[in-house]
C-alpha cells in the first residue's frame, strides 16, 4: 500500500451498530483471524490515531470481515496494474472442451502489509481495536495487487495458453481429457515453501529492542507457523514480552528462542498439498507442560516414488487452567 498524500493525523471513528446475527459472525472472525496471523489486538498502552469501523458482508453464501476504508481510499495512490478482462478470458475458452475452475482460499489475506501501513488498517469493534497484518477486504488496490501476484506465480502456465487467472480465480482449459488431467495435476503438485528472500531480510535484522519490533518479528514468523514444528512453544517467551505492564528484557531464554526461530525459518520443510482420497497420518506431541503440538503427514507419489511429506504443523500454548 502506498499513501499518495498525508493521511489525516487523527481519524477515530466509532463502530457501527450491529444486529445480533452480525455481531455473532464478527465475533467468530475476531476469534479466528488472530490465530491465523491476519490481525492482532492493539494493546492498551499503544497510541491509536486511526480507527475504521468493522464491516461484515455476505458474499458467495458466506460472511466476509473487512472495514469501511473509504477514507483511506481517498489517500491511496492507485495501482494501474491491469486486471484480466472477462471478455478476453472467455475468448480463450471458446475452443475448450474441458474447463476446471479453482479459487484461492482467503486469497487476499495471503498478502502481507508493510509495517508502516499497518497503523492505517486498524478496525474498531465493541471498543476493541485490531490491526491488520495481512491485506484485508475492502481496501483500494487489493484486486490489482493480488492479480499481479497470481500472474507472477502462474507466469509459465499462462504463457503456455492453458490457464486464465482472474484475481483469485484460476481457470484451466484444454481440448483433450489427457491434457486436462496433466494440467490439473501440475497445479495441484505445487508445494508450499518459505520465501527465502524475505527470510534473509529478517535474519539480517538485530534482536528486537522494544515491543513494537518484537511484534513485527513475531507477525512475520507467525505467517510461517505451519512450517515450524512446536512454533507456539518456541515463541511463548517472546509473546510474553508483548504483554502490557511487563518490562522488556531479552533474557538468555528469549534470545535462544529468537535464534531458534531464525534457524527454523531457514530450514523449514516444503509443505505438500493434501490429497483427500488418501489416508492421513497425525503425529501428536503432548509431552511439553507448556503447550500442545501436532503434525499432519501424508504419503503421496512424488516423481514416481512414494514419499511421506508434511502438510502442516499445528501448535498452541496451554492456558493456565490446562497446564
Amino acid at each position: 500500500m502506498e499513501v499518495e498524500r498525508r493521511y489525516p493525523p487523527i481519524l477515530r471513528r466509532t463502530p457501527y451498530p450491529e444486529s445480533l446475527q452480525t455481531r455473532k459472525e464478527i465475533e467468530k472472525h475476531i476469534k479466528e483471524l488472530p490465530e491465523m496471523g491476519v490481525i492482532r489486538k492493539i494493546g492498551h498502552n499503544e497510541i491509536v490515531k486511526i480507527t475504521t469501523p468493522v464491516l461484515i458482508t455476505w458474499h458467495d453464501c458466506k460472511y466476509w470481515l473487512g472495514g469501511d476504508f473509504r477514507a483511506l481510499k481517498n489517500c491511496t495512490k492507485a495501482d494501474r496494474y491491469p486486471i484480466t478482462r472477462i471478455p478476453h478470458a472467455l475468448d480463450k475458452l471458446a475452443k475448450a472442451k474441458y474447463i476446471t475452475k479453482m479459487e484461492c482460499m482467503k486469497g487476499f489475506q495471503q498478502n502481507g502489509v508493510k509495517q508502516n501501513s499497518m497503523k492505517l488498517l486498524r478496525t474498531i469493534f465493541h471498543m476493541r481495536i485490531y490491526e491488520y497484518t495481512r491485506m484485508p477486504f475492502g481496501i483500494k488496490n487489493a484486486q490489482t495487487h493480488f492479480q499481479r501476484m497470481m500472474d507472477t506465480i502462474f507466469k509459465e502456465e499462462i504463457l503456455e495458453c492453458w490457464m486464465v487467472v482472474y484475481i483469485d480465480d484460476i481457470i484451466m482449459y484444454s481440448e483433450t481429457w489427457e491434457d486436462h488431467l496433466k494440467y490439473i495435476n501440475r497445479v495441484l503438485s505445487l508445494s508450499l515453501a518459505i520465501d527465502q528472500n524475505k527470510v534473509a531480510e529478517v535474519l539480517l535484522k538485530p534482536v528486537p529492542k522494544n515491543i513494537k519490533e518484537m511484534q513485527s518479528y513475531l507477525g512475520f514468523a507467525s505467517y510461517y507457523r505451519n512450517h515450524i514444528r512446536h512454533f507456539s512453544h518456541i515463541t511463548s517467551s517472546l509473546y510474553k514480552l508483548c504483554l502490557k505492564d511487563l518490562v522488556f528484557e531479552i533474557t538468555k531464554e528469549r534470545r535462544d528462542a529468537y535464534e531458534r526461530i531464525k534457524h527454523e525459518l531457514t530450514n523449514a520443510p516444503v509443505l505438500i498439498l493434501p490429497d483427500f482420497e488418501l489416508p492421513f497420518k497425525l503425529y501428536i506431541d503432548a509431552a511439553c507442560s507448556q503447550g500442545l503440538g501436532a503434525a499432519l503427514h501424508q504419503r503421496q507419489i512424488v516423481d514416481g516414488e512414494p514419499r511421506e511429506g508434511v502438510i502442516c504443523y499445528i501448535s498452541r500454548q496451554l492456558k493456565d487452567s490446562e497446564a
